[in-house]
């Protein structure tokens, strides 16, 4: 499918390993440094760019988490985008594929679950030479939420990247006081690109 210049430059700029060294060095207080893979897979080619996404705190590669499944394609009009996120049936079995690729070779649809309210919509700004700054934010009235060991979880999603910067306003939410308990509760992670993945 061909797919337009906008959703191919999304996935470009999502694609990657980042970190928030600056950040993490500039304000230690409130954030640790992270590194953050977001990996191109061949699924829902159709109509989509997907993505396996998996961050780890610096000091713990070996332990990464937060796996996650991004689906990037067409929105409802021909000038908006959205991200749809799924959920690995199984996790364990993918930790360390941001690091690891091969261990999402065999990855199916079927393997993945829908979080039917995690979507985002996806505006764009047009920036000099061809560049573009896109904004991802909830549709209005839906809420991230979803089971997970048991346990129900709560995020509020939303992202900014442009072709170097991703910046993180993921944060989770306590279901019975609405506070953020985790994440960008003190204004966005900050993600520089280290290394650009292919999405072709």
């Amino acid at each position: 499918m061909n797919f337009p210049p906008q959703l191919i430059a999304l996935g470009e700029y999502l694609a990657g390993e980042f970190d928030n060294q600056e950040q993490a060095i500039g304000e230690p207080i409130w954030y640790v440094q992270l590194r953050l893979w977001q990996r191109p897979i061949n699924l829902f080619t159709e109509d989509s760019i997907t993505l396996f996404a998996e961050q780890a705190n610096v000091v713990k590669l070996d332990k990464p988490y937060r796996q996650r499944i991004m689906r990037l394609r067409q929105g409802s009009n021909d000038t908006s985008l959205e991200v749809q996120y799924y959920m690995p049936q199984d996790p364990d079995a993918l930790i360390g594929a941001g690091n690891n690729p091969a261990l999402l070779n065999t990855l199916t649809s079927k393997q993945l679950d829908l979080l039917p309210g995690c979507i985002l919509t996806v505006s764009h700004e047009t920036l000099a030479g061809d560049r573009y700054k896109f904004i991802a934010t909830p549709l209005p009235e839906t809420y991230c939420s979803f089971t997970y060991l048991g346990n129900n979880i709560n995020v509020s999603l939303g992202f900014e990247a442009t072709a170097l910067e991703f910046h993180s306003y993921d944060k989770g939410i306590d279901p019975a006081t609405g506070n953020a308990t985790w994440g960008a509760i003190m204004g966005p992670y900050r993600y520089t690109k280290r290394n650009q993945y292919s999405i072709t």
